[in-house]
């Protein structure tokens, strides 16, 4: 028996996740994107490549509504953050009393970012460590290996049972808030390299190594708060892992505004300084990243 799925954002993280997916022959696919394409191609780090040419939609009309006719078992939603009520009218007309919604995003707002639109019951949050970039629509470059994590309850074992023998590492976790809260510390000082519009090497100034060691360090103690098992010395291990990287790296935020796109600022350094305010934690360097990119964001 075939698993339904539909994937909305087929970019980077989404087209790499459904190439592999597409691998699984009792996988039955769909891709919802703005734009179509007539592959999907993904380069994996060995050489090789995974091509898949699974049905589209692109509009939401009578026509796609009968091509997405019957119940989906799962909807994975890989848009950014910034652009989950767009998907508002598809989780409307895919969405059954047991379709399952996997929200595979940046931040930890995951529920509170959909719950106008998906049950509490019915939702997923994913955690996702995948490097990859999308060179054209429906072309994309996975650089390393792919690592997502979910919360251990009965939504994230049959998540994670998608991705049985893929490359794929995908797993549950009993403690899911420090998993989300980790990845985004991970993530937070790299509003420096986005407003500095400079890769991994700004960080080799011993000032700026400083200011992101500051930022993150907001990030955990929040994170203690919302009960993530995080201590002060991340940061300094975040760093040294980041002083040891490419020095022509660069991080998503800072791709983004490089290219004139809109930036996930609210949705990482922005969800610190709510959580932050909701802990009356002080965060002044994540509240000046987020005020400072926000003013930066495209107007068009």
């Amino acid at each position: 028996m075939s698993i339904r799925i539909a994937l909305i954002g087929p970019g980077a993280i989404g087209g790499t996740l459904a190439a592999h997916l597409l691998s699984r022959p009792e996988i039955d696919l769909t891709i919802i994107a703005r734009t179509p394409f007539d592959q999907l191609r993904v380069e994996q780090p060995d050489g090789s490549a995974l091509v898949g040419t699974p049905p589209f939609l692109t509009t939401l009309d009578a026509a796609s509504a009968a091509t997405a006719a019957g119940p989906f078992d799962w909807i994975f939603v890989a848009v950014k953050a910034y652009d989950a009520a767009a998907t508002a009218p598809w989780l409307a007309a895919l969405l059954g009393p047991s379709t399952r919604v996997a929200i595979i995003q940046n931040g930890v707002e995951h529920r509170e970012r959909f719950a106008p639109w998906v049950p509490a019951s019915q939702l997923l949050p994913v955690m996702v460590d995948l490097p990859a970039e999308r060179t054209a629509p429906g072309r994309i470059r996975q650089r390393g290996p792919g690592l997502v994590r979910v919360p251990a309850d009965d939504l994230g074992h049959a998540f994670v049972a998608l991705f049985a023998g893929t490359p794929i590492d995908a797993a549950t976790s009993d403690d899911f808030t420090t998993v989300l809260w980790r990845k985004l510390t991970i993530n937070s000082h790299g509003a420096i390299n986005a407003l500095l519009l400079r890769p991994n090497r700004a960080l080799q100034t011993p000032a700026i190594a400083e200011l992101a060691r500051a930022i993150m360090l907001e990030t955990i103690a929040v994170a203690r708060a919302e009960g993530a098992r995080l201590d002060d010395a991340l940061a300094d291990t975040i760093l040294d892992s980041a002083l040891r990287a490419a020095p022509d790296g660069v991080n998503s935020l800072h791709a983004d505004r490089a290219a004139g796109r809109r930036m996930e600022a609210s949705a990482r350094n922005g969800a610190v300084v709510r959580a932050g305010l909701r802990h009356g934690i002080p965060t002044p360097f994540n509240l000046m990243a987020t005020t400072l990119l926000e003013a930066l964001q495209p107007t068009d």
